[in-house]
């Protein structure tokens, strides 16, 4: 059970290092520091596509390594 727990842990490490690499950034040197402040007041529409889809498989693996991170704590505690 240890070891499943702890191979869990590392795999989902891994994917949840890859998916954050993955994602594109929310703004790109000195133009998106000045056009961020219009976007706060105008508003953007959220992310479509690939963006929406790594966003949320991003939370899902965080999720997922907190709760095996725990898991594995409790076994081998």
């Amino acid at each position: 059970m240890e070891t499943l727990a702890i191979s869990l842990l590392a795999i989902d490490t891994i994917v949840l290092i890859v998916l954050v690499l993955l994602q594109s950034g929310k703004s790109a040197g000195l133009s998106g520091a000045i056009s961020g402040g219009a976007e706060q007041l105008f508003g953007k529409q959220k992310a479509r596509g690939i963006d929406a889809v790594l966003h949320k498989a991003t939370i899902v693996t965080g999720v997922l390594f907190f709760v095996l991170a725990f898991l594995s704590a409790y076994i081998l505690g």
